[in-house]
């Protein structure tokens, strides 16, 4: 597994608009369905990703610290699941009921919405604010696998928090990294 850093989507630019089908409910979600009134966190990862696996409890309780303060949040699997089978939308469904996921948990079958993002690994976390502009993108903290750095979520939280209290971006945002997204062959 090669670790793959955040493509880092310019600042301001309009959330990407999609449809898709939500692993844990069967319902199909928008970006409009998911948006919160403060502004929207957007995850892009999968169930085998040891960098994913590292920080599932920080983004579990992010989500449930800032959707009661009006922020909405969204996780979507892009990956190939021909080849990567533990990615597949029932084991996505089983992943999500096992860690009780607070948040939809999509899959973008034709990974179209993967690449409007211009995602390129997972975890890679995006965060729009109440106009659907890009406020933040990149890590959620410093933490990885074996670095022995816990996981805080600080950044992504740095990012609400400021999203909150009407300020600026944060200005050092640093890319996420983790295990490159799982590209279906072009054919």
């Amino acid at each position: 597994m090669a670790l793959t850093p955040s493509t880092m989507l310019d600042l301001g630019t309009k959330a990407p608009d999609f449809r898709l089908k939500d692993t844990l409910t069967k319902d199909y979600f928008s970006f409009e369905d998911v948006k919160g009134k403060k502004g929207t966190v957007v995850m892009f990862i999968c169930n085998h990703c040891p960098y994913v696996k590292h920080v599932n409890d920080e983004i579990i309780r992010l989500a449930n610290d800032y959707r009661i303060l009006g922020f909405g949040f969204v996780a979507i699997s892009s990956n190939d699941v021909e080849n990567y089978p533990e990615d597949h939308p029932d084991k996505m469904w089983e992943y999500g009921r096992k860690l009780n996921y607070p948040f939809p948990y999509l899959y973008d079958e034709t990974q179209k919405v993967a690449k409007a993002y211009k995602a390129s690994c997972t975890p890679d976390f995006y965060v729009f604010d109440n106009a659907d502009e890009l406020f933040y993108r990149g890590q959620l903290d410093d933490s990885r696998p074996k670095n022995g750095i816990n996981v805080t979520g600080r950044n992504i939280r740095e990012a609400l928090d400021a999203l909150m209290n009407n300020q600026q971006p944060p200005k050092n945002q640093k890319p996420s990294m983790g295990c490159g997204i799982k590209w279906k062959n072009s054919k």
